[in-house]
């Protein structure tokens, strides 16, 4: 993709998982996921962590180690839908900055293009919005477009994913299966 179609999709993904968010009840917050470790308030935390990191990794050019713990534990607070909010504005603001997606940020995984970074965050982010999507009864399909560009990102390193404890082990979709089921099948989950 190029960076006018990265920042795109990654903004629609970060959309669509604040919608799921604002769909949350009050009563769900506890409920389980298909992220089995994680509650619907711990998948909404770690997606909202995770835009926190954008601006001190993009914007300011920070390490791993600079950032440390800053973002660990709950950050959600009391109104969750909010907190979201603010954290996805500020980590699309991030990213479209003049030349952002050309710098490099360092990851726990090592230094990484800019634009391969919000790829994989699109890419997550897309995904989290089915899980959130399934554990909350909210319409789990995804724009086309967005599974599309989720899998085509996703597919070069699942195995790793994979065998890194992360995710369930990939499975089998069926024959027929669109780009979404791809996606969740290769990366552990059920449809």
């Amino acid at each position: 993709m190029n960076h006018d179609e990265i920042l795109r999709t990654h903004g629609e993904a970060l959309e669509l998982f604040g919608t799921r968010v604002h769909a949350v009840r009050d009563d769900q917050w506890g409920d389980p996921t298909p992220c089995t470790e994680w509650s619907v308030r711990d998948l909404v935390n770690h997606l909202t962590a995770e835009q926190l990191w954008v601006p001190r990794l993009v914007r300011d050019g920070a390490t791993i180690a600079q950032v440390g713990t800053d973002f660990d534990g709950d950050q959600l607070g009391v109104d969750p839908a909010s907190v979201w909010d603010r954290a996805a504005v500020a980590a699309v603001a991030a990213f479209s900055a003049p030349g952002a997606l050309n710098r490099t940020v360092h990851l726990s995984y090592g230094t990484s293009p800019a634009d391969a970074y919000c790829a994989q965050m699109m890419a997550d982010a897309v995904v989290h919005a089915w899980d959130l999507s399934r554990a909350i009864g909210a319409d789990e399909r995804i724009p086309e477009h967005l599974a599309t560009a989720a899998l085509r990102e996703v597919e070069p390193y699942a195995p790793g994913l994979g065998a890194s404890g992360l995710f369930a082990p990939a499975i089998e979709p069926p024959a027929d299966a669109d780009d979404l089921t791809r996606l969740l099948c290769l990366l552990g989950r059920r449809p």
